[in-house]
């Protein structure tokens, strides 16, 4: 039997040594958001479901000052989601060519975020018109 030790390379914080890995973990944590709020529409669509009772319950359940402050720190990082997103758009994607020369990120990366601006603001007036 060998009498050295193994080399046990320590994994404690490896992620805080490096400014990119650091960024990818918030990225990473900023998911978590997004899948609770993911929770939070299906569990408004299960009410749906049930009828307009248990819909107005549901309702009245959002009005609380947790589940608007929830909502609000939601809206903070699934915006810093979306923005992590579209930043790294460019590095994974195969080349844009237009005019025989390579799109450059900033456009992939601005291009991105202007659409999923557009189409949020279009969900908003649908979601509003139909409130009204």
């Amino acid at each position: 039997m060998n009498k050295r030790r193994p080399y046990v390379r320590p994994m404690d914080g490896w992620w805080r040594r490096n400014p990119f890995f650091i960024e990818y973990m918030v990225h990473e944590g900023t998911a978590l958001f997004v899948a609770a709020y993911a929770g939070i529409l299906l569990n408004g669509l299960l009410h749906l479901s049930r009828g307009e009772a248990a819909w107005n319950v549901w309702l009245d359940g959002l009005k609380n000052p947790w589940y608007i402050g929830f909502h609000l720190l939601a809206l903070v990082a699934i915006s810093y989601h979306t923005y992590t997103w579209f930043k790294i758009m460019p590095r994974t994607m195969p080349p844009v060519i237009v005019g025989g020369k390579r799109l450059a990120d900033g456009a992939i990366t601005g291009g991105g975020l202007a659409v999923a601006a557009a189409a949020s603001l279009v969900l908003l007036a649908a979601v509003w018109g139909m409130a009204r």
